[in-house]
C-alpha cells in the first residue's frame, strides 16, 4: 500500500479508573485473548500497510511487552517493519510528549526518512475493522486535503467525550468540536485519519514553532476552512473504550454471537500475541452459559454472562455472573461476584462477595499476596 501507519497509543484517561494504573489503554484486555492495539494493528497489516509506527508513553511496560515482537501482525519483513517509538532525552529536547501533534513532531525523522506518499494516522484504543485500502481511494478520490474517518451514533449516545463533526451534502466537514458540552451532530470522529505525508510533516512543523501540540484542536479545527477536510463513514461495529462502562461494554458485545461472527469468523482477521496455553479445562460441577474462557482457564464453579481471561483459576462453589476477570485471576471456593471488572492477578480470597450496584460496574482490586512462604 501507498501508505505508512502512525498507531497513537500512549494516552490516559481518568475515566478508566484503577484499570489504567497498571497498563496502557491501548493494552486492556479484549475478548478473552486479544489487547485493544491488536484491532489497529491488524486492520494496518490486512490493508497492507508494512510500515507501522507506534507511540508509546504511558504506563507503556506491559504493551511495549506486547509488542515485542512484530510477526503476530505480520510485519516481520526484510522491507518495512513494526516501530515502537518511546520519549527520548536528546541535546534538542526533554520533554515528554505533550500532545497527539508533539508526539508526531518528536518523531518527525520517522516520516522524513520514509517514501510513501501518504499517512494513516489511528488511535489504539478501538475495536473495529477497517480496510484502510478503501478510505485511500475515496481521499484520493476527493482530492482531500484531509479525511477523518466517522461514525453515526445512535441518539440515545452520549457523544460529549468524542470530537463531533458536521458535514455537508459532499461529506465535506464544516465543523468540528472536540469534546462538546452539547453536541450539535451526532457524528463522531472515530479517531483515524489520512493525508498526504509532505502535508503533514509542514503542519506538524508549524504547530511545533507556534507551540501547539494537539492534533485535533490545533490542525483539524484550526484548517478546518482553510483545507479540504473531508468525513468518511463506516456502518460497521465500532467502540472506543474510554471508561469504564465503555470497556466493560465492549467486552459483553462478544458475548453476543453476531459480534463474534464478525470478528472472529469472517475474513480478515484479528490478530495477536499468541501465549502457549492449554486449553481452559472445566472439573465436574463446572457450569458455564453465555460466557468467553480463554485458555489457560480452570473451572470449578457456575459461570453467567461473563468473559474470563487467560490463566483465570475459578474454585468450587463460585458464582460468577455479569463480570469481567481479567488475566492470571485466582478466585478463592464459594466467591460471588456479579456486574464487576477484577483486575488482573488478583486473589480473591474464598467466601469473599463483590456485587456491583444497579447500572455500575464495581473494580475489584485486592492486594493479596499470592505466594507465601
Amino acid at each position: 500500500m501507498r501508505a505508512i501507519g502512525i498507531v497513537l497509543a500512549g494516552g490516559n484517561n481518568r475515566r478508566m479508573q484503577e484499570l489504567s494504573q497498571k497498563r496502557a489503554i491501548c493494552a486492556m484486555p479484549i475478548a478473552g485473548s486479544y489487547r485493544s492495539i491488536d484491532f489497529t494493528l491488524s486492520n494496518m497489516s490486512n490493508s497492507h500497510i508494512q510500515k507501522v509506527a507506534v507511540f508509546t508513553q504511558y504506563n507503556a511496560r506491559s504493551l511495549n511487552e506486547h509488542l515485542s515482537s512484530s510477526k503476530w501482525w505480520d510485519f516481520g519483513r526484510k522491507q518495512g517493519g513494526l516501530y515502537v517509538f518511546t520519549p527520548v532525552v536528546t541535546a534538542d529536547n526533554s520533554n515528554w510528549y505533550r500532545g497527539t501533534a508533539d508526539a508526531i513532531y518528536q518523531n518527525l525523522n520517522f516520516l522524513k526518512n520514509s517514501h510513501e506518499p501518504y499517512v494513516v494516522i489511528a488511535s489504539g484504543d478501538g475495536v473495529y475493522k477497517l480496510d484502510f485500502n478503501k478510505v485511500l481511494e475515496y481521499h484520493i478520490e476527493k482530492k482531500a486535503d484531509i479525511t477523518v474517518v466517522c461514525r453515526d451514533m445512535p441518539e440515545t449516545e452520549d457523544v460529549s467525550r468524542f470530537g463531533t463533526v458536521r458535514m455537508n451534502e459532499e461529506s465535506r466537514i464544516e465543523e468540528i468540536e472536540e469534546k462538546p458540552l452539547q453536541a450539535k451532530s451526532n457524528t463522531v470522529s472515530c479517531g483515524i485519519y489520512v493525508l498526504r505525508r509532505r502535508q503533514l510533516i509542514e503542519m506538524i512543523e508549524k504547530c511545533a514553532e507556534e507551540d501547539r501540540y494537539d492534533f485535533v484542536r490545533d490542525i483539524l479545527v484550526r484548517y478546518k476552512d482553510l483545507k479540504r477536510i473531508y468525513g468518511y463513514k463506516i456502518r460497521d461495529y465500532w467502540r472506543n473504550i474510554a471508561s469504564v462502562e465503555d470497556y466493560y461494554n465492549t467486552n459483553m458485545d462478544f458475548l453476543k454471537p453476531e459480534v463474534r461472527n464478525y470478528f472472529f469468523k469472517q475474513y480478515p482477521d484479528i490478530y495477536s500475541k499468541v501465549d502457549d496455553l492449554p486449553p481452559a479445562k472445566y472439573n465436574p460441577g463446572a457450569s458455564v452459559h453465555n460466557s468467553l474462557i480463554s485458555s489457560g482457564c480452570i473451572v470449578n464453579g457456575v459461570v453467567e454472562n461473563s468473559v474470563i481471561f487467560k490463566k483465570s483459576y475459578i474454585g468450587n462453589n463460585c458464582v460468577i455472573k455479569n463480570s469481567i476477570i481479567l488475566n492470571d485471576v485466582y478466585i478463592g471456593d464459594n466467591t460471588y461476584i456479579e456486574n464487576c471488572i477484577v483486575e488482573s492477578r488478583d486473589t480473591i480470597r474464598a467466601n469473599s462477595r463483590y456485587v456491583g450496584e444497579e447500572g455500575k460496574i464495581r473494580i475489584v482490586v485486592e492486594r493479596n499476596e499470592r505466594y507465601t512462604i
